[in-house]
C-alpha cells in the first residue's frame, strides 16, 4: 500500500473520532440540562427574566456549521426537520454535525478515489462522493418528510369522518378534535394535538389551524383548514363542512389508488423486456438452438 493511502487512511480515523466527540460528547448533558431549564421555566413566574444557564450547550462542529453555512441553507433544514415531524434524536444541529462528518468522510474517500482512478474521472467522483456524503442528512430528512405527509394524507379521511361523528353527536368542534387527537394513533393525531395545545395556550384558532397547514405541507389538510376558517367566519355548519370534505376526501383516495392501479403495467413493461423476456427467450429456444447447432455441425 503507498504511503499517501496510509496517511489518508490514519487521517480519516483520526478525524472522525475527534469529530463524532465533539459532535456527540455532551448529549445526554445536554439533555438533561433541556430538561431541568424547561421545569425551572415552569416553575418560575412568566415575568422572570431567563438566566444565563437556560441557554443551550451545544457542540463545538454544530455551532461551527451553523456559523458557517448559509442561513437560506439552515432556514431549509429548520423546515424539514419541521415537516419531518421535529424527530428528537435528529435535532437541527445533530443533522449539520452529520453533515460535516460525512462531508469529511466523502472527501477522504473522494480522495482515494481520485488517486486510484485516472483523471479527469477520477476528481469528479471524488467530487461527486464528497458532495453526495455532505448532502445526505438533508435528502434523507426529506424521504422522511415525504412518507409522513404521505401518510397525514392517508389518515386525513378517516380523521374527518370521525369528527363528523362527533360533531352530529352534539360536541363542539374543538372537543371533537380533542377526542379524535386522543384515540387516535399516527402523524395527524401528533399534530392535532399540538395544535390545541397552540389554541390552549393563547394563540388565535385561525392562526393555529393555519400553523398545522403549513407545518404538514399537505395540500388537503391545507383546503380543509380553508373550509373550517371560511365556515367559522361566514356562519356556515360545521357538520356540512365535514361531511363534504370527508366525501371528497374518500373520492380523491379512491381515484389516486385507481391511478396507481393503472399505472402498474406500463411499470412492468421495462422490467419484463429486460428481464423475464430475455430468461423465457432463454429456456424455450435454448434446446431448440443447441439441437439445430449439433445438426449442422454433424453435418461437416
Amino acid at each position: 500500500m503507498q504511503p499517501i493511502a496510509l496517511i489518508a487512511i490514519a487521517t480519516l480515523t483520526l478525524g472522525i473520532g475527534i469529530l463524532f466527540w465533539f459532535a456527540f460528547g455532551g448529549a445526554t448533558a445536554t439533555r438533561k440540562q433541556m430538561l431541568a431549564n424547561l421545569r425551572r421555566q415552569q416553575e418560575q413566574p412568566k415575568t422572570a427574566a431567563p438566566s444565563p444557564t437556560d441557554q443551550q450547550k451545544k457542540s463545538g462542529l454544530s455551532t461551527m456549521m451553523r456559523r458557517g453555512l448559509p442561513l437560506p441553507l439552515v432556514r431549509t433544514i429548520t423546515r424539514l426537520w419541521t415537516g419531518a415531524g421535529r424527530p428528537e434524536n435528529n435535532t437541527p444541529d445533530r443533522i449539520m454535525s452529520m453533515m460535516a462528518l460525512l462531508g469529511m468522510a466523502g472527501a477522504v474517500v473522494g480522495f482515494l478515489i481520485s488517486r486510484m482512478v485516472a483523471a479527469p474521472m477520477g476528481i469528479l467522483f471524488g467530487i461527486g462522493i464528497c458532495i453526495l456524503g455532505f448532502f445526505y442528512p438533508i435528502v434523507r430528512l426529506q424521504s422522511i418528510g415525504k412518507d409522513r405527509r404521505e401518510a397525514i394524507k392517508r389518515q386525513l379521511p378517516d380523521t374527518l369522518d370521525q369528527m363528523s361523528i362527533a360533531v352530529n353527536a352534539g360536541l363542539g368542534f374543538d372537543a371533537a378534535m380533542v377526542r379524535v387527537a386522543r384515540n387516535g394513533r399516527g402523524e395527524l393525531a401528533s399534530e392535532l394535538v399540538r395544535t390545541l395545545q397552540d389554541i390552549q395556550v393563547g394563540q388565535a384558532r385561525r392562526v393555529a389551524y393555519e400553523d398545522l397547514a403549513e407545518r404538514t405541507g399537505v395540500d388537503t389538510l391545507r383546503r380543509f383548514v380553508r373550509s373550517i376558517i371560511q365556515a367559522e367566519a361566514y356562519g356556515i355548519a360545521l357538520s356540512d363542512v365535514l361531511m363534504s370534505q370527508a366525501d371528497e376526501l374518500r373520492l380523491e383516495r379512491r381515484m389516486y389508488a385507481e391511478r396507481k392501479a393503472m399505472e402498474i403495467p406500463v411499470k412492468v413493461v421495462f422490467p419484463l423486456l429486460l428481464f423475464i423476456m430475455p430468461a423465457m427467450f432463454i429456456v424455450v429456444m435454448g434446446p431448440g438452438a443447441i439441437g439445430i447447432i449439433h445438426a449442422f455441425s454433424g453435418m461437416k
